[in-house]
């Protein structure tokens, strides 16, 4: 499928610029957003469904990601995130979007919705997390990040390709016990190699995969207290869950599920990268074709 019939935006943040792909197309514009170890290749093979479907997509790489600017010395924050995706939202003109948040992005797609739902038609969802659940796990490269008095330990894994290379082979294999065997190879020949380049390529995602995740806990609690405004606030929520993700499992879609007012709840044979396992079928949900 042809992925190149797009415009490229580059949107100015202050202390740098994003990189955005807008794809032409009618309805409310999907804007996808990518999670801490990754960038907006995650949706290479979702997006020429979209497309095929008559929609307009935007893609785009969060500040410190991919191919938008790393400035030395930048503060990185889900507060941060959420302001790039209004940006975007600003800067291209949109006026209704429907946030996709996969993995670390759920913040951003939800708390959109709550802080300005005058632009959002729908939420999807994932394997993102969001708030506290009971099932919720995380990688243990997050959990170690995440860990803030074991700042010296990570930022020394940091500096060290080596011993940053181990953890992520380590967490590779942890991302694969459960998938199939084509999916196994899909993620050795793709996604296995976008995620090493993301902190091997310098400037490196690094700094703001590592300040990202210090401030992991200090979100999901603090979501946890913002969820009920979802309630308020009437937008539908479409959550989409690889079910053999051993992390972001689908027990915590359930839960969300519980939780929102407007929600359904579909879960595919797929793992935590649902969208490059089974593009097709995460496109037909996206576009409400089951």
């Amino acid at each position: 499928m042809n992925t190149n019939n797009f415009q490229e935006h580059r949107i100015d943040r202050g202390q740098g610029s994003i990189y955005a792909r807008d794809y032409a197309g009618t309805g409310p514009a999907f804007v996808l957003m990518h999670g801490f170890p990754d960038n907006l290749h995650i949706y290479d093979e979702l997006v020429p469904h979209l497309v095929a479907g008559g929609r307009r997509v935007v893609v785009f790489d969060f500040l410190g990601f991919g191919a938008s600017d790393k400035p030395t010395g930048a503060k990185y924050s889900f507060e941060q995130q959420l302001g790039d995706l209004h940006a975007v939202v600003q800067g291209l003109g949109l006026d209704k979007i429907i946030p996709v948040g996969h993995d670390s992005s759920g913040p951003a797609a939800v708390n959109y919705a709550i802080e300005h739902p005058e632009h959002v038609d729908s939420v999807c969802l994932m394997n993102a997390f969001y708030l506290e659940s009971p099932t919720a796990k995380y990688p243990e490269l997050i959990e170690l990040f995440a860990t803030t008095n074991l700042k010296a330990l990570t930022q020394a894994i940091l500096r060290s390709p080596e011993q940053f290379a181990w953890v992520l082979n380590f967490q590779r294999n942890k991302f694969q016990e459960h998938l199939t065997e084509d999916q196994k190879v899909s993620y050795a020949k793709f996604l296995g190699p976008l995620i090493d380049a993301n902190f091997r390529n310098q400037p490196s995602s690094g700094p703001a995969f590592a300040q990202m995740t210090t401030h992991l806990f200090e979100e999901v609690a603090k979501n946890t207290k913002r969820i009920n405004k979802m309630w308020a606030n009437d937008i539908p929520v479409k959550l989409i869950w690889g079910e053999t993700d051993p992390y972001l499992n689908y027990g915590i879609a359930k839960h969300l599920h519980s939780l929102l007012k407007h929600s359904s709840l579909h879960i595919l044979p797929a793992g935590h990268w649902v969208q490059l396992d089974m593009p097709d079928k995460v496109a037909e949900v996206m576009l409400g074709n089951v």
